[in-house]
């Protein structure tokens, strides 16, 4: 008496299932590794002129970035800011989109860290001190007051990210695929209304 075997093979439809399982596990383990941030709180309230953002943001700098500053390297942040008017017969409409640009720097012969906003700069002992400082926001002028209508709800979106594409060609080669250099909050979305607290 003989025996046989016979070698299994799986489908095409089958392996292609397998390896596209394969790849959803791996985006979402590289997702998970990601550093994110939380924003604590943000509100728009008027100000001199205008609508002004006041936002508390909680994000640590990991090993690699805190590294890569005492080295030289200038890391840049954004709080990024879209206003939205809701329009029942099509997409929202667009009516702010703005950004505050941060530059976070060390200066080895002085000992201190910067922080630059355009022109204005800052100097700080220590690197703690700087982050804490780039992460509270406070009088950012959003709007003017004719740009948001008066009594109509506006959809308002917020996000603080450390901005790859202005490091030094060689990290943003580094950062490519890295969750070292991949941080920042998620979008947070709240409801403003203007002439009234807009508190999320």
């Amino acid at each position: 008496m003989t025996a046989s075997t016979t070698r299994c093979f799986a489908s095409r439809p089958e392996r292609l299932l397998r390896w596209l399982l394969c790849a959803l596990t791996a985006v979402l383990a590289f997702a998970a590794q990601a550093q994110e941030g939380v924003i604590r709180s943000a509100e728009i309230v008027p100000g001199d002129g205008g609508y002004v953002l006041n936002a508390d943001i909680d994000l640590e700098l990991n090993p690699r970035l805190v590294d890569a500053i005492s080295r030289g390297v200038s890391l840049y942040f954004t709080t990024e800011l879209v206003i939205e008017r809701p329009r029942w017969y099509w997409l929202n409409a667009t009516v702010v989109e703005r950004s505050l640009d941060y530059r976070l720097s060390y200066h080895a012969i002085t000992r201190t860290y910067r922080l630059s906003i355009g022109s204005i700069h800052q100097s700080f002992d220590n690197l703690e001190s700087a982050v804490l400082t780039m992460q509270r926001v406070r009088n950012w002028q959003v709007a003017e007051m004719e740009t948001l209508q008066a009594g109509v709800s506006h959809e308002v979106s917020l996000r603080f990210r450390l901005d790859t594409s202005q490091l030094p060609k060689p990290f943003q080669v580094t950062a490519i695929g890295s969750s070292d250099w991949n941080i920042g909050t998620d979008w947070v979305h709240w409801t403003f209304l203007p002439g009234a607290p807009g508190f999320r």
